[in-house]
């Protein structure tokens, strides 16, 4: 079984476009949003639809992710951002990696929910670093194996960068795969700071990581 876990902080007007994606097709398995105390309606518009069981958690993605996966009981852990759709289909390709033991982990295709062209360029971008690296972000929709996951101890809890630094570990641990379904992702930040501006952030807040750049100041950078 598969247990999806969806971080949130003050996103009603995300959250359920998120949760039918998962529902778009015959989904089985858990929804646990993790709610990192929500000044908004997150909370309320999750426990409207059927079925998905809403935690509280201390906020931060990190502890978010793992107060959710502590929740769960899949045999499969997906973390999905609640910006961030699943393309119909997506469980079937998901399925069919888990029958090959060396496979760890994975995550989806990225893509971003704007039909400006410019933006099939940063797709692109990511598309060949995942190929080249397998070095996903947290926006295309990680999934790993729970004993894994377990055996890992979670993810950091740290301002900034759990998902690389999960990613990183993973792949110590056996195989990555990038599905070729998309995590189709909010392009809200790429459009209110701009492609180019955004671009670089992201680029430079990864060099600065790679130099030993702590996560705090990091977040101060990104988010300022």
């Amino acid at each position: 079984m598969i247990s999806i876990i969806i971080p949130a902080l003050n996103e009603e007007f995300q959250i359920l476009r998120c949760i039918d994606s998962i529902r778009a097709e015959d989904f089985s398995g858990e929804i646990i949003v993790a709610d990192g105390n929500s000044a908004d309606r997150t909370r309320e518009l999750a426990l409207s639809r059927t079925g998905v069981m809403v935690i509280a958690s201390p906020r931060g993605r990190g502890a978010q992710m793992n107060a959710g996966a502590a929740a769960a009981t899949g045999a499969t852990l997906l973390f999905l951002h609640a910006d961030t759709l699943l393309e119909q289909g997506w469980s079937a390709e998901l399925f069919s990696f888990f029958g090959d033991p060396s496979v760890v982990g994975g995550a989806f295709r990225f893509s971003i929910d704007n039909p400006s062209p410019k933006y099939r360029l940063v797709e692109a971008w990511v598309h060949m670093r995942c190929r080249l690296f397998r070095l996903p972000y947290g926006d295309q929709a990680i999934f790993i194996r729970r004993s894994v996951f377990r055996d890992l101890g979670g993810f950091k809890e740290m301002a900034l960068m759990e998902d690389v630094d999960i990613v990183r570990r993973m792949k110590k641990q056996g195989k990555l795969v990038m599905l070729k379904r998309r995590a189709v992702t909010s392009g809200r930040r790429w459009v209110s700071k701009g492609l180019l501006k955004t671009a670089a952030i992201n680029q430079m807040t990864m060099l600065l990581y790679q130099l030993g750049v702590s996560p705090d100041k990091l977040a101060r950078f990104y988010y300022r």
